[in-house]
């Protein structure tokens, strides 16, 4: 897959609404997932295994490294629906942080510290110190509730504890509307694919267990599944435990659309190795959310952001996404993974 047909593909889709009358207007809203790739502060906890993270690494200037990584994923997430509704993301799911701290820095930062954004986060008991959290525009959102949910796997060899990220789920009023979000980071393909697929069969059936559970209380839950899921659309995880699907048409009462299945299938990514890429961030939604009634929040469009000066653009990585360490060094890039985002619309009334 070459740069210029990423590009093309994925550049930032203008909301034209060109379906519905010309006469009504939309109120959007733009909810986005983002790999941070290791947003680690620079003091050594002697709780995590932090001393292998890239940030200790930086044997100098380890500060002024830290401030400009801060500022480089600002300045993703500002730009992030920018174009279409001149407001970055109402909702973001992170992952690969740290800590609570890192976040604050990152949202007093000065590209976004005027949207105000409030922090749900809980530290979890992955090995490294990596969590998930998720952001939200305090005049937007309101959240209600949030929980976090563990994930028990076990060594295939010597069936020990393997311990990873917790799943946060946040509910929440948009817009008046109830909405849950559940953020992920699934199990690495660490030992190979095949080997550690059980390990994201297990996230996926611990995802699958909350979408139940709101469900069963309300069989029209708007849920939003986000993450970084390290399997493809098409892989056991997300198609067979989740029935995720491609095709709206076949998605039942309590079904999930997942829109990352056709970029995949385009030959599309957010993250790439040795040539090949793969699509492991995805957001996906039930079926609620499509709905053609556009008095209430409704689905829209998704998209893979792919701002140019996220991709390396000379060099042996060329058409890579612009990580931030490499070989122990601070390059000045972002991340190793392009953020995904769709959009929500609700009809203004008259």
């Amino acid at each position: 897959m070459s740069i210029l047909q990423i590009r093309v593909s994925i550049l930032i889709l203008t909301l034209c609404l060109t379906s519905y009358s010309q006469d009504k207007k939309f109120k959007i809203h733009t909810v986005a997932f983002y790999n941070l790739e290791n947003l680690f502060d620079t003091i050594n906890d002697p709780t995590k295994l932090d001393e292998y993270s890239p940030m200790m690494e930086i044997k100098t200037n380890r500060d002024v490294v830290y401030r400009k990584k801060i500022n480089n994923m600002a300045r993703v997430l500002a730009d992030i629906g920018k174009e279409t509704n001149n407001n970055s993301p109402s909702i973001i799911g992170v992952c690969e942080i740290e800590n609570k701290m890192v976040l604050e820095d990152l949202v007093n930062d000065s590209l976004l510290i005027d949207k105000d954004y409030g922090i749900i986060h809980y530290d979890a008991p992955d090995a490294r110190g990596i969590d998930v959290a998720l952001l939200y525009q305090k005049k937007i959102f309101t959240p209600l509730n949030s929980s976090t949910h563990g994930l028990k796997i076990y060594d295939d060899q010597d069936q020990s504890r393997v311990y990873t990220r917790d799943q946060l789920l946040v509910s929440g009023k948009l817009e008046g509307e109830l909405i849950h979000l559940i953020v992920n980071h699934w199990p690495s393909r660490r030992g190979g694919q095949a080997r550690s697929n059980p390990k994201r069969v297990a996230a996926a059936k611990v995802s699958k267990r909350i979408i139940d559970s709101l469900q069963s209380v309300d069989p029209y839950s708007k849920v939003i599944i986000m993450g970084d899921l390290n399997d493809n659309p098409t892989n056991t995880s997300v198609k067979n435990v989740l029935n995720a699907k491609e095709n709206k048409n076949e998605i039942g009462m309590k079904g999930i659309y997942n829109p990352f299945t056709t970029f995949y299938k385009n030959g599309l990514g957010t993250t790439a190795y040795r040539d090949v890429w793969y699509l492991f961030d995805q957001i996906m939604i039930t079926k609620p959310l499509l709905k053609k009634d556009t008095y209430s929040l409704k689905y829209y469009k998704a998209g893979i952001f792919n701002a140019h000066y996220l991709t390396h653009n000379k060099g042996k990585y060329k058409g890579y996404p612009f990580r931030s360490f490499s070989n122990g060094n601070f390059t000045n890039g972002f991340s190793d993974h392009y953020p995904v985002y769709l959009y929500l619309i609700k009809e203004l009334e008259k």
